[in-house]
């Protein structure tokens, strides 16, 4: 039965059945009532023709790439058969053709730093490998063999790329073909195809001892930097692009709601990740001393001495990395910090729940199956908090049986 439907992209399509076979054609419309008003219009012509035989699918959609299928003096209108989805490659587009039409219509909603994501992912590892290659020509053995392709050993490496970043990369490969199987009627060749499992992240947070060997050694104006960053579990866009307007000291509050990220301002990783962290004493102290060098000289917290913000890599590669050599600390990346912070406050006793916020996360889970493994090795989880908390509230002649 011929339709006006909408796509998941908000854009209204024509869906009919022409010679037996299932055809879709897309436009710009926004999915609006006058705009379904003249598309079901257009589709009752469209149903009439077919119904007397005088149908012109070049004529009526002449940039589809069904059109020329239709117009071949070749093609009998008796071959195909009813219920038939066109599955010849000769009526679907390369696939860097259909990625160029699908990232225009999607790049809008992405975050920028998600969409450079994305197009590296295509220009450097897709495109090479399947841009000349007609959409449903695509194979899943075809498939297959290039995921096992990007774990081989190359380039003189150990491994190659990790379960998570395959995934990624086939994540978008899937979801191009799957929106290209849904426009040309061909089957995805992804069915069957399950993510590669991913192992559990492994962290290494520093210690408290560690984390004050750190701070006894970085240089004394770099201190507020990382002791803030180990004590509020704030990532490096985050820290890197907060500004003194969201540092709220009568209510001993930082507001996440901007970061920077490969040097340009943005928005915090997911809506959860907006948030307030309250301040901790030590925290308070360390940005009320960042204010007296910084706070007249630029807009953001942590700076250049020139009052630009700061570049993560030169910090890293000047400050963190050369600090943990000189302090005689095992080398780790500095998202360590945030792991640190997480393990600190569950080592406290802090509320899982408070930890969860003041983290940026949805809901406890990452604490539980990320974290907690650590807790035993900073402070007793040997059930004497409840012994102590027992003795707080009973006497011991309240449980002692009597003689």
């Amino acid at each position: 039965m011929s339709k006006v439907r909408v796509h998941n992209n908000g854009k209204l399509f024509f869906d009919f059945r022409y010679q037996g076979v299932r055809c879709r054609e897309y436009t710009t419309l926004e999915d609006t009532a006058k705009n379904r008003k003249l598309m079901q219009k257009a589709l009752d012509r469209i149903d009439a023709e077919i119904a007397l035989d005088t149908f012109d699918y070049g004529k009526t959609f002449p940039n589809s790439t069904r059109a020329n299928r239709f117009a071949s003096p070749n093609q009998d209108k008796a071959s195909a058969a009813p219920g038939a989805v066109i599955a010849d490659s000769q009526d679907t587009p390369k696939l860097k053709a259909f990625a160029q039409t699908w990232f225009a219509e999607n790049d809008l909603r992405w975050k920028r730093s998600y969409r450079k994501k994305l197009h590296d992912i295509w220009e450097k590892k897709l495109h090479p490998q399947f841009g000349e290659k007609k959409v449903s020509d695509i194979s899943k053995p075809e498939i297959l063999q290039f995921r096992a392709q990007l774990a081989k050993v190359r380039r003189g490496k150990e491994e190659g790329l990790s379960p998570s970043r395959i995934n990624q990369i086939m994540n978008l490969l899937e979801q191009l073909l799957e929106e290209a199987a849904d426009r040309f009627d061909f089957n995805t060749p992804f069915k069957g195809i399950k993510p590669l499992r991913i192992p559990r992240t492994q962290i290494d947070p520093f210690s408290l001892e560690e984390v004050q060997q750190f701070l006894a050694t970085v240089p004394a104006s770099w201190r507020p930097y990382w002791l803030v960053r180990f004590f509020t579990g704030m990532r490096t866009s985050e820290i890197d692009g907060l500004k003194w307007k969201y540092v709220d000291f009568e209510r001993r509050e930082i507001i996440v709601m901007e970061t920077r990220v490969e040097g340009e301002e943005d928005t915090p990783k997911t809506d959860g990740s907006q948030r307030a962290i309250q301040m901790s004493d030590i925290v308070l102290q360390a940005l009320e001393d960042q204010k007296a060098h910084t706070a007249e000289l630029s807009e953001y917290v942590f700076c250049t001495r020139y009052g630009y913000p700061l570049t993560y890599r030169n910090v890293n590669n000047r400050v963190w990395y050369p600090t943990l050599a000189k302090a005689g600390l095992k080398r780790r990346n500095p998202y360590q910090t945030r792991h640190t912070a997480a393990t600190l406050w569950l080592a406290a006793g802090e509320s899982p729940e408070w930890i969860a916020r003041q983290m940026g996360h949805s809901n406890t889970k990452m604490l539980f199956t990320t974290y907690s493994r650590y807790v035993p090795n900073l402070t007793r989880q040997d059930g004497s908090a409840m012994d102590r908390l027992l003795k707080s509230r009973f006497n011991e002649q309240a449980w002692r049986a009597p003689e």
